[in-house]
């Protein structure tokens, strides 16, 4: 198993710990004004989405580009959660059956004003995760304004203090 492919299990454990944290929560609190970059947890949450729609075309070749934000935001934190974890899920799969030949190559990322810059997938992926961690750090600060009291998401990797939800995750990579 790659560093990658922990890094993505990691990553799909920290969404499913922070939907199930706003798990119950109605569409009105979900849109509620909120501190932030983005704001509201509605508009953070499709935004990291979204990002991850366009990281993982990008990744795969999929060949849509930036037609991924061409999307209707999710307003049921239980429709975006589940819409989430596919792609995270993706996302694990996709980084399981990378090796070293695969890490370096280049794929395309269509940008607004240049629709054939090219990155390499190694660098790809920790962009995604690193901006993954930045929104799901802003979703904590609109949880807890939202009277929730924040998960706790950096316990997947130690032995000492592993947080008991994350172990399933964790047992998959070492088997």
């Amino acid at each position: 198993m790659t560093p990658f492919a922990e890094m993505a299990l990691n990553n799909a454990w920290a969404n499913a710990t922070l939907y199930g944290a706003m798990a119950g929560m109605d569409d009105a609190t979900f849109a509620a004004p909120r501190p932030g970059f983005f704001p509201s947890l509605k508009e953070t949450m499709n935004h990291l989405y979204e990002v991850d729609l366009y990281y993982l075309d990008a990744l795969t070749e999929g060949g849509l580009g930036r037609q991924v934000y061409d999307r209707s935001p999710e307003g049921s934190v239980t429709q975006l959660g589940a819409q989430q974890a596919e792609a995270d899920l993706r996302f694990a799969s996709f980084c399981h059956g990378l090796h070293d030949a695969r890490l370096t190559r280049p794929v395309r990322t269509e940008r607004p004003d240049n629709p054939q810059v090219t990155e390499r997938v190694d660098r790809l992926i920790l962009h995604l995760i690193q901006h993954q961690i930045h929104h799901r750090g802003q979703a904590h600060v609109q949880l807890q304004d939202a009277g929730i009291a924040p998960p706790q998401l950096d316990d997947f990797y130690l032995d000492d203090g592993r947080a008991d939800s994350a172990r399933p995750y964790w047992t998959e990579t070492r088997q």
